[in-house]
């Protein structure tokens, strides 16, 4: 699963980078956590703020969200939560970096993932807009998939990340071929990949400065 991310770096900067010229305010971030607002890049290509927690268009209370911070790539074609999303909300959600924690003895230490040369990524997402409320919750899911073989060392799960090459047509809204978007949604080469441990101060959702990624 992912249940905390980070983006160090500084979104606009990033942003105007891969050629979009909107504009967010969104601060450094070390310990994104599930139900905060989190940038996306939007089907079409829209970078926007939302929720993270995917609310289905159908959902009668929003609370279901907070238990759908992730999709599993093997059934988030078929599953009555994503399916929809995953035909017409597909999504990028802007990151540099995820935590997973692995059991150790009594205690669970977390482990920080980023890529060996520290540049941001994309993970794979699907976004969704609530409209039962006014105004509308927009929100997103990451999706995940089986761990690469040093993932695997912390958690059977991991984070689709999406090479570069991958995110336009994950984006494009007029591309329906199913086998060809779930061919995409593949464990990342662990070797690009370094997996550090660091403080158990990132543990509170509520922390969230450079304290959270010093290294063990």
């Amino acid at each position: 699963m992912c249940g905390r991310f980070t983006l160090r770096a500084r979104l606009n900067d990033l942003l105007a980078e891969w050629g979009y010229e909107q504009a967010l305010e969104y601060a450094q971030r070390y310990n994104i956590a599930p139900t905060q607002q989190i940038p996306i890049i939007a089907a079409g290509g829209a970078p926007k703020l939302v929720k993270w927690g995917l609310i289905p268009s159908w959902a009668a209370e929003p609370k279901i969200g907070s238990s759908l911070i992730n999709a599993r790539a093997e059934t988030v074609a078929e599953k009555p939560a994503f399916r929809s999303a995953f035909k017409r909300g597909r999504c990028l959600i802007v990151a540099d970096g995820f935590i997973e924690w692995k059991k150790e003895g009594d205690v669970k230490q977390p482990y920080f993932i980023r890529m060996k040369d520290d540049r941001p990524f994309t993970f794979a997402g699907l976004s969704e807009r609530w409209s039962k409320v006014e105004p509308p919750i927009d929100s997103a899911t990451i999706i995940t998939t089986e761990a690469n073989p040093l993932m695997a060392g912390l958690h059977d799960r991991m984070p689709v990340i999406l090479p570069p090459d991958a995110r336009a047509l994950w984006l494009d809204p007029e591309f329906t071929g199913q086998e060809k978007l779930l061919s995409l949604l593949q464990p990342y080469p662990d070797d690009d990949l370094i997996a550090t441990p660091v403080s158990r101060f990132v543990n509170s959702p509520n922390a969230d400065d450079p304290r959270c990624l010093n290294p063990l």
